[in-house]
């Protein structure tokens, strides 16, 4: 009989908590949709997206790009939402990267079609070291807008030439530091190495904002009419180098 009542007792447990989690979860995505915005991945296929099946899957209920000692990537690849080209919009997103990573969220971005799977533009960089995580690099064009921790506003290029006689120490030449966001120490402290953190992309006209755990991370005003982007595609990112896996999940946006 005492068995019987400690496995009834256990059982109750766990209904409990799988009950909890499941409020929780409905929660969540309740006060997303409340708040206008829309999932873009529902956790059970790579519907809506478009990218090399030898680098992404879909497992668990999770968004995975994974490099293997055996994948022959040569150029950097996208995952890329068939969804439409947002222009002002704000996008959540939960992600989780290895250590060796290197990742990212491109916006705003055109899609090249020499190379598949490839885009240029604007992007919220993710690194497993966290040595960039949260950053704005422009993928492909004038490379970082701003860096961590920096409130920036980037200049028109001027004369006109090639962009990369621009570009000095994988920066833009154009980039005015206007304001510290903060320690750089301390803000890198604020994100999880090899656990689940949190982007938050606010876009609006040349103002691209990007939080990571509800902390601004990096804010670029772009003044730079000959290259700055207000609409284009979404998509996420593979970077070229040694195995790493990176993870996405509750992927939601909202267009304004």
């Amino acid at each position: 009989m005492k068995d019987f009542s400690n496995l009834k007792y256990l059982c109750i447990l766990v209904i409990i908590s799988l009950t909890a989690c499941s409020q929780e979860k409905t929660s969540d995505t309740s006060q997303e949709a409340d708040d206008g915005f829309v999932s873009i991945f529902f956790g059970e296929n790579m519907d809506g997206w478009e990218g090399d099946p030898d680098i992404w899957r879909v497992e668990d209920g999770l968004l995975i790009g994974e490099l293997t000692p055996e994948t022959d990537l040569k150029t950097n690849t996208f995952l890329i939402w068939t969804g439409g080209e947002p222009a002002d919009f704000e996008l959540k997103v939960d992600f989780k990267i290895s250590e060796d990573g290197n990742s990212g969220i491109n916006y705003r971005s055109d899609r090249l079609e020499e190379i598949p799977f490839a885009l240029r533009g604007y992007q919220a960089d993710i690194d497993g070291k966290n040595t960039y995580t949260g950053q704005n690099y422009e993928e492909r064009k004038r490379t970082t807008l701003a860096y961590r921790g920096q409130k920036t506003k980037i200049n028109p290029q001027d004369p006109p030439g090639e962009i990369r006689d621009f570009v000095e120490r994988n920066a833009w030449r154009g980039l005015e530091l206007i304001e510290e966001l903060g320690d750089k120490d301390s803000l890198k402290n604020l994100i999880k190495a090899e656990d689940w953190n949190h982007m938050h992309l606010v876009i609006k006209g040349n103002l691209l904002q990007h939080y990571v755990n509800g902390i601004l991370m990096s804010e670029v005003e772009d003044e730079d009419p000959m290259n700055r982007s207000f609409k284009g595609h979404l998509g996420l990112q593979v970077h070229v180098g040694p195995p790493m896996q990176v993870a996405f999940k509750n992927i939601y946006l909202k267009e304004n």
